[in-house]
């Protein structure tokens, strides 16, 4: 008690505390007056700036323990926030020249020093299928007695034919993947574009059928009772056979129902390829449909990457019967892919095809590979 008989002095507050935010208020407002001579700081300007700083600190901490967590580590560096500026469109724009001490860098090669690479074309032939037609040798060069009995001069030696080159345009990946097919009808396969990532990986682009695919897993879009439906779940239901319904039967009873953006591997029963990974994608029009598509892919990507997987074929996920428009769906997979590699520091992946079948789709695929460099 006072000795006037008032109450006791009431405990100073800090414009922070009052503001509702923890940076320090009277601080910013001292740095403003410092570097502000010519205009009038008003009492607002500094709550605005602390409030504004603390949602950005925020920002940049969620995404770097996220960078961290990807990464299986338990405290954040430099590298990861260098990581979470990077892999964020807006942080990016805004820190694009801030320099991150220890953060290391992030490559970015010029597209004009890229190989193009030119369409290319290769045919997965049956191996119980005939061989084709070997091609006819060429006629002997007649011997210089014969030439002499005619009365015409000696004919010159021509060299021996050369046997000829095989064909350059189609890489030993494609190759062996060609030679892997076995046991199944004759496929052919028509490579398009291909990009490679900054961490080399290859991104192709291919016209063919996803269950003739021999890569180590094809991802098939499926609901949460992991169902074979749809144009990709279809194929691959005609082509993996019985052995195939068991094997995705035993998957699903290890691993319960598949939530929405969540994928599961199983084995591929008869297929080619080695594994499935079961992703459930949401349908277009849905609350965050569009993230929750990014989020699919890059979940698709961290199960083949945990099960030390080196190649896999997508389709184009979610532009079937879920819904979404083929370009949208595209820039998407296409970004989340891109994302995902430049989050992590190592990865087993090293190539992912895109399997197309229809003209609109190799279309719109191969326009936004085409455009991933320039981003």
């Amino acid at each position: 008690m006072s000795g006037r008989g008032g109450k006791g002095r009431k405990k100073s507050v800090s414009r922070s505390a009052r503001a509702g935010v923890q940076f320090p208020v009277s601080r910013l407002q001292r740095y403003l007056r410092q570097s502000v001579t010519k205009r009038r700081i008003s009492a607002v300007a500094p709550v605005y700036l602390a409030a504004v700083l603390e949602y950005l600190c925020a920002e940049v901490l969620e995404l770097a323990g996220n960078a961290a967590r990807d990464n299986k580590k338990h405290r954040i560096i430099p590298r990861h926030i260098l990581l979470a500026v990077a892999n964020d469109d807006e942080l990016h724009e805004l820190l694009k020249g801030v320099t991150i001490s220890q953060g290391g860098v992030l490559p970015h090669i010029l597209p004009q020093l890229l190989k193009r690479r030119t369409p290319q074309t290769f045919s997965v032939r049956n191996p119980m299928s005939p061989a084709p037609p070997s091609p006819k040798s060429p006629k002997a060069p007649k011997s210089p007695a014969a030439a002499k009995k005619k009365g015409g001069r000696q004919a010159p030696k021509k060299a021996p034919p050369k046997s000829p080159a095989k064909d350059q345009t189609v890489s030993e990946e494609d190759d062996t993947l060609a030679r892997r097919v076995k046991g199944h009808a004759s496929a052919s396969i028509t490579v398009l574009s291909e990009k490679v990532l900054f961490l080399g990986q290859k991104l192709t682009v291919i016209q063919g059928d996803i269950a003739s695919m021999a890569t180590d897993a094809v991802v098939h879009p499926t609901n949460n009772s992991f169902f074979l439906g749809g144009q990709v779940g279809a194929a691959l239901k005609a082509a993996g056979g019985a052995t195939l319904d068991r094997d995705i039967t035993a998957s699903q009873n290890s691993h319960g129902t598949l939530k929405e953006t969540q994928a599961a591997i199983s084995r591929a029963g008869d297929l080619p390829s080695s594994h499935i990974i079961h992703v459930h994608s949401p349908s277009w029009g849905s609350a965050n449909s569009e993230p929750n598509l990014e989020k699919t892919v890059k979940n698709a990507l961290k199960v083949a990457d945990d099960n030390n997987l080196k190649t896999v074929s997508f389709p184009s996920i979610g532009s079937g019967q879920n819904g979404f428009p083929k370009q949208t769906a595209a820039q998407i997979i296409l970004k989340a892919i891109k994302t995902y590699f430049m989050g992590v520091m190592t990865s087993s992946l090293k190539q992912i095809y895109f399997v197309l079948y229809d003209s609109e789709s190799i279309g719109i695929y191969t326009s936004e590979l085409a455009k991933l460099d320039d981003d």
